[in-house]
């Protein structure tokens, strides 16, 4: 790792399955998550979230990229003062909805029920609760993706591959390909916030989708089994002490 080696975008997803939303900065709390990461996400068929006991599903359980490819066409931007989400499709804004009311969360599910009205298999519900992160791991943690990872599988595969692809909340610059798999078990420091990698990211077929066309046109599990005999990109971090973290910020090893 070079002296050079600094994050290069922060990213949210404050509504699983939806796009990402790019941050000028983060602050991050102890044994935390982004704030608002995966803080929503929409029930496709049965109703069991529990708010009030919330425990972790499996994705198959709500609207998500792996299979729902379509919601990659859907432009979000999350207020978190008004907790209102904007939507919008092809340039226009087609709802804008406070997520922590009733008549917020029903706008929302009245959009999806007719926008993905062939992959439902029930009436969508959107389900949140206070400190709960609906990301696909147990665990909070902060989604690393290497950038030099992913560039070495784009030689493999012969084309760009857009790094939104991985729904990463810290994009690293400066490391070598599948350098921070080897940052499991160990603490680093990204500007001021201490961290401890805890395990790689096994990618899913959700990678497969173009995040600006929702077109399912590449094959990026398949191509990492091929070459690198696993299908793991990036990192998952837990994050040790608090503080702010910005692009540009260095990477630290300990």
């Amino acid at each position: 790792m070079g002296d050079s080696a600094r994050i290069v975008g922060l990213y949210r997803y404050p509504v699983k399955g939806l796009s990402p939303e790019p941050l000028a900065q983060a602050r991050l709390e102890a044994g935390g998550t982004f704030p608002w990461d995966r803080a929503f996400a929409i029930e496709n068929g049965k109703h069991d979230f529990d708010p009030d006991n919330p425990k972790h599903f499996p994705k198959i359980k709500f609207l998500m990229l792996m299979r729902d490819e379509r919601l990659a066409k859907l432009k979000t931007r999350f207020d978190d003062a008004a907790t209102t989400l904007h939507i919008a499709e092809g340039g226009e804004e087609r709802l804008a909805a406070n997520l922590m009311s009733d008549e917020g969360r029903e706008a929302l599910e009245d959009f999806i029920s007719s926008y993905m009205e062939k992959e439902l298999r029930g009436t969508p519900r959107l389900v949140h609760a206070p400190g709960f992160s609906h990301s696909d791991a147990p665990a909070k943690l902060v989604s690393l993706i290497n950038m030099g990872s992913v560039r070495a599988l784009e030689e493999k595969i012969g084309a760009h591959v857009h790094p939104l692809r991985f729904r990463g909340n810290v994009y690293l610059e400066g490391l070598a390909p599948f350098e921070d798999h080897d940052w499991v078990g160990k603490r680093f420091r990204l500007g001021e916030v201490e961290f401890e990698g805890v395990h790689k990211t096994e990618r899913c077929a959700a990678t497969n989708v173009d995040p600006e066309t929702g077109a399912r046109d590449m094959e990026i599990p398949k191509t990492l089994l091929q070459n690198w005999n696993n299908a793991d990109l990036g990192l998952y971090a837990v994050v040790k002490t608090p503080g702010t973290i910005r692009p540009g910020d260095h990477i630290i090893l300990d």
